[in-house]
Order: structure tokens, then sequence, then C-alpha cells
């Protein structure tokens, strides 16, 4: 028996809940915003499955039914708190303008950024991306986000898909940091415990198969050793994000 899957929110009423009041109290004294800061933290501490109206009217300590008032439905719910959590990523639209180093300083700045919010937020990965209503402070990131790279020559979709490229970048950079985080707390064993716990094992298996494996075995063991780990996500996001740049760059020079 599949899975069943969470009503999809309704773009319409999506869309008027983002752009509109959030701070308006009703009867009980609710606000959209402390309905949304409330759902943030069960996700943050939780996971995005823990997220439902009950929980959240739990929290408030009021009825379930005060929140449909505000809010139609955890779809759109999940839609705002997307939305929310962006909303401190940058203290203007031109603060990535504004970094030293041209338009790669501020990609380097917007990607570290992006990669804060997802960390602080690992539910994000959870929520789909690809239709998602377009609030206002996705708005303004999308804006924030595209303005270093405008009038450096590059076409309007090589400018959206250079700063795609480097998001997508951060975001499966932080999902494996999450991942990390998630085994760890599951295991109860650090990567440096774990590591140290199945080297005498790992070694002995792949030295009687270093005939078949001799590139990958030399190699994931220095990964091991250096890291400690099967992946170090802040140094893989460092070392791509460089890799990126370097081909932003010879594009921009093309132009």
């Amino acid at each position: 028996m599949s899975p069943k899957k969470a009503a999809a929110p309704d773009p319409a009423r999506s869309l008027a809940l983002l752009w509109g009041s959030h701070t308006k109290a009703g009867r009980s004294g609710l606000t959209v915003r402390s309905i949304v800061d409330t759902a943030i933290e069960l996700a943050d501490a939780n996971g995005l499955e823990a997220v439902s109206m009950r929980m959240v009217a739990e929290q408030l300590k009021v009825g379930t039914m005060s929140l449909y008032t505000h809010v139609p439905g955890k779809g759109e719910l999940t839609d705002l708190m997307f939305d929310t959590v962006y909303g401190d990523l940058y203290a203007d639209v031109d603060e990535p303008a504004r970094q030293p180093g041209g338009w790669r300083g501020a990609l380097e700045f917007i990607a570290q950024r992006n990669w804060d919010v997802l960390t602080k937020h690992a539910w994000i990965h959870e929520v789909p991306t690809m239709r998602n209503a377009l609030g206002p402070n996705i708005t303004l990131k999308y804006e924030a986000e595209l303005r270093p790279l405008d009038g450096l020559g590059l076409t309007d979709v090589e400018m959206d898909s250079a700063l795609t490229l480097v998001l997508t970048h951060v975001h499966g950079t932080a999902r494996a940091g999450a991942e990390q985080l998630r085994t760890q707390r599951d295991t109860g064993l650090s990567d440096q415990e774990w590591w140290r716990e199945i080297s005498p094992t790992l070694t002995h298996v792949m030295a009687g198969a270093a005939d078949r494996f001799p590139v990958a075995g030399r190699v994931g063991t220095s990964v091991g050793e250096h890291f400690q780990s099967v992946i170090d996500p802040a140094h893989a996001l460092s070392f791509g994000l460089t890799r990126i740049l370097d081909g932003i760059s010879l594009l921009i020079d093309e132009r």
C-alpha cells in the first residue's frame, strides 16, 4: 500500500496568503506569522513530517479549527514556511552586489548565505521547489541574487543558469550535510567514531580485493583518512563552488 500523499497547496490561495498581511490578528489573537513561526520551530526540531495543523494548534494552545481561519491547510502552510525562512537572507536587495570581489565575491556570498539557511532549516530539503508559490521573500531573493550577474554580457537565460548552477551545488552539499548529521544522531556515533570502528574490517576486505579496485581502494582510503568520514560537506561546497565559478568566469570572458 503506497503512503498517503499530502494534499497539494492551492496556488491561488498560497499566493494570496504569501502576499497578504501576516500580522493582522483574528478573534483568537492568532496571526498568520505566529502560526508560521510555530510551524518552523516544529520543523526545525523534528522535520517537516512533524508539522500538522493539529500539532501547531497544540503548541499555540488553541483549537485546531482556529488555524483554518488563517491558513487553509498544511500545503499552504508549507509555502508560507518556505518563503518566511528566506526573509532574513539579505539585509537588502543589493547586499550581494556590494560584496568585495565583484560578481565572483557576490556569488560566494550568496552560496554561503544559502548554505547557512539550509543548514539551519534542514527540512527545506523535503519541500518540492519546482512549482512552489513565488512569495515576496523568494522573489526578493531571486532579484538580489541576479543583480551581481547583470551587465556582464550574459544573456538572461545564462544569468539564470549560472545562478541555478551555484544554488543546485549548495543544495546538494547541504543535503549531504543534513544526511550526515541525521545519521550521526540515529546511530549515536560521530563520523570519526564510525570510521575508527570500520577501518580494521575495511582494510582487511580491501586488501583482498586490491587487484579488482586499485584506484577506488587507494582514493577511498585517502579520503577516509583525510576527513575521517565518507565526505566533508563543507569541503565539497568550497571545492565545487570554486570549480563552478571558474567555469562561469570563462563564459563571461567569452562575452
